[in-house]
Formats: C-alpha cells, sequence, structure tokens
C-alpha cells in the first residue's frame, strides 16, 4: 500500500520547483522576514536547523546578522521609551480579523477594508520590524525602501513598507512559534504545524505566542488609538484563542475555490520559498504540504466556530467579492455592524476601479491532482458550495 506522500509524488508531472525562480524577484540584499528578528533569536533558528545554509545564501545570513543587532539595540530602546505604555493599552474596540486560507483573496479583502478610515493596519515595515517600529518608523522606512521590491514575489500585486501586510511576518520576527518557520529550512520539513489548528500545542509556546501577539496589537493599538484590521492566514484555525485574547473581536472568513486554492498555494510556495530559504528548496513533498495544510487548518476553524459567538463570525466567497467588491463589503459591514458603510463607498468605489486591470495568473492541475484536492478537500469544497472543476485562475 502506498502511503499519502508516495501517491502524491506519483501524481507529479515535473518537480514542483521547477519554475520557482520565475518568481523570485528580490535581489539577495532585500529585506526578508529573518531580517527582523534579533540576533538571539535568529541564531537559535540557525541553530535548531544547525546551520545547514547553502553556500550561495551566507550572504544573507550576514545581512541578517547585521539588521539582528540592530534590532536588539533598537528594541531594548523602544522597552525603555514605550514598554510601559505599551503594556498599559487597552486593546478596545477589539480587532476585526480577516480569515481565510492563503490565496483565497484575504490580500485584497484587507486592501479594501483599510479604505475606512476608522481603521487602522498593520504596515509591511512594522511586520518586519515588530521590535522597534515605534522608535524607528518616523526614518527607517525612507532609508531602506530600495531594499524591497515594488511587487510581492507570488504575483503582481504591489509591495511597499507602508502598505497593508498580515500580523504572522511580525510573529515570525518576534520568534514567536509559527509555521512560517519552514520558509527558512523547507528541506527539513514543515515547522509548528500545530499552530494551524491549536490542537496538542507544547505550553511554553502557546505562553510564547499570546505575549508576542498581545504585545504587538497593543503597540499598534497605542500607535493608532483606532481598531485594527489584521489579516493572517494561519489565524483560520485560531478564531477561539483570537476571541479568548480579544474579548468581542470579529472575523470575516473568505473562501475560494479549492482547486484554484491548491494551484495558487504551489505557485506561491515555490516563490516564498525561493525568497526566503536559507537552501536551495527541493519541494519533493510540496503538494502533500499544501493539502495537508488545508485540512488542518479548516481542522480547526470548524471545531472552534462552533464555540464561539455566531454573530461575530461574517462568510465571504471570493467569487463574489470580486464580482461586486462595493456591495460585498456593504454585507459585510451590516452583518458584523462595523458602522456607517456610506462613508466609505466613494472611496471604496475609487480603489475598485484603479484595480480593475489587474490580472490573475493561470495554472492548470493535472488530472490525478485534481482527482486528489476532490478526495482530501471534498469537505470544504462540499461546504462552501464548489462544484467539481479543474479551472485552473490564480
Amino acid at each position: 500500500m502506498l502511503n499519502e506522500k508516495e501517491k502524491i509524488n506519483r501524481m507529479k508531472t515535473g518537480p514542483a520547483t521547477d519554475k520557482g525562480q520565475q518568481f523570485n524577484r528580490y535581489p539577495w540584499y532585500a529585506v526578508r522576514i529573518w531580517h527582523g528578528m534579533r540576533l538571539g533569536d535568529f541564531y537559535r533558528l540557525l541553530w535548531k536547523n544547525r546551520f545547514r545554509v547553502h553556500p550561495v545564501h551566507w550572504k544573507r545570513v550576514f545581512t541578517v546578522t547585521l539588521s539582528g543587532c540592530m534590532n536588539s539595540t533598537f528594541g531594548v530602546l523602544q522597552s525603555l521609551v514605550y514598554g510601559r505604555r505599551i503594556e498599559s493599552t487597552v486593546v478596545d474596540p477589539p480587532p476585526i480579523f480577516i480569515i481565510g486560507h492563503w490565496r483565497s483573496g484575504t490580500t485584497y479583502l484587507h486592501e479594501l477594508l483599510v479604505r475606512d478610515k476608522r481603521f487602522a493596519y498593520p504596515t509591511t515595515y512594522q511586520c518586519f520590524m515588530p521590535h522597534h517600529f515605534l522608535v524607528t518608523g518616523w526614518f527607517l522606512p525612507k532609508l531602506l525602501r530600495f531594499l524591497l521590491p515594488s511587487q510581492r514575489p507570488m504575483d503582481n500585486m504591489v509591495m511597499g513598507f507602508d502598505h497593508p501586510q498580515e500580523d504572522e511576518f511580525a510573529l515570525c520576527s518576534l520568534g514567536a512559534p509559527t509555521p512560517y518557520f519552514r520558509m527558512a529550512f523547507p528541506n527539513h520539513g514543515p515547522a509548528y504545524q500545530e499552530f494551524l489548528d491549536m490542537q496538542d500545542v507544547d505550553k511554553r509556546d502557546l505562553r510564547r505566542f499570546k505575549r508576542a501577539l498581545q504585545s504587538f496589537v497593543k503597540a499598534l493599538t497605542h500607535r493608532y488609538r483606532r481598531q485594527l484590521v489584521l489579516k493572517s492566514p494561519p489565524h483560520t484555525g485560531r478564531i477561539e484563542l483570537l476571541a479568548e485574547l480579544f474579548p468581542g473581536a470579529k472575523f470575516i472568513h473568505i473562501v475560494r475555490d479549492p482547486y484554484l486554492l491548491f494551484a495558487s498555494m504551489r505557485r506561491t510556495w515555490q516563490a516564498m520559498d525561493g525568497v526566503q530559504s536559507f537552501q536551495k528548496p527541493k519541494h519533493d513533498d510540496l503538494d502533500e504540504y499544501v493539502l495537508s495544510c488545508l485540512e488542518r487548518m479548516y481542522g480547526g476553524f470548524e471545531r472552534q466556530r462552533a464555540r464561539i459567538d455566531p454573530a461575530t463570525i461574517c462568510d465571504l466567497r471570493y467569487e463574489d467579492l470580486v464580482r461586486d467588491p462595493v456591495g460585498q463589503l456593504q454585507v459585510v459591514y451590516q452583518a458584523l455592524e462595523l458602522g456607517d458603510f456610506e462613508d466609505l463607498r466613494q472611496d471604496l468605489e475609487e480603489y475598485v476601479a484603479q484595480q480593475k486591470d489587474y490580472q490573475p495568473g493561470r495554472h492548470e492541475l493535472t488530472p490525478e491532482l485534481t482527482a486528489e484536492v476532490d478526495r482530501r478537500w471534498s469537505g470544504y469544497r462540499d461546504k462552501y458550495g464548489y462544484a467539481a472543476s479543474t479551472r485552473g485562475e490564480s
């Protein structure tokens, strides 16, 4: 009998990394997630992975080491200046969390929602430099602007230090346990997968995670004094914990055609691993990794959803959002009681008009992989009303 890994490997028409390098727009000196870590946290990451860095990427280690010294220094300064104020900050009103599997439209939804000036959001700079953005945010983004490419590595969406960003990157830079650590050494297999569904989480790791998330959210709240809109796909399987940490938090859950999710997510990990890794990614188990992540994430989400207030969650389909962004966001506002939507309508319509020329990529799945997605993700497909299909657009 073949195990799941062997079945998936037999279905591949070629190595998953065969075209991954075409997505890598990052020069070697560009800013990466690890550049936001303190020196001690970064070297613990290297030690845990036995310093198995590919020779070509030791220059990345060098630049992250230099950045780590800066982060450690400025981090101490921020603690001295703002530590007590951050600790005493009350997160009120509680955040709005955008959740859903990677590539399901969470970034687009985030960009739409933050058009509302009543809300605040973490920027790319704040998520990449979470230890000290309160003391360096007024000058370092300008100095480091040339280090950030203008587009994301996996698609054509614009990047910038002032653009909305997902807080999972901040957790990674803060040294909190997160599945994103896999990107540093992808050939060593998944990392902290239990944080996709919060099952069997080590108590010490859970304390570290809570402390990092609460500290970051409090720092943002202290900075803006407005309700935060946070976006992180891994939060999908953490909604019970988020509702516990931030009582009254609201969730906007977005779903998408699972066949398109798989094709797009495969491409995304190829691109992100190529950009972030200290190794040359082999991606021998990439398809199995993509399949298992959704299974675990949505297993946790469905279990936890039954235990939190249903009035705090609103479901949204990506296809409906793309077809009618303004109308769908109005539905969300009404369902979650987010305030007067009419104040936002004009700005939202102008933003949507600016984005009308955006073209998603297209990717086809083999019949064998389509069948495997159909088998493994049928629960997600059926629950959210998607039919069997072989379409491939990301």
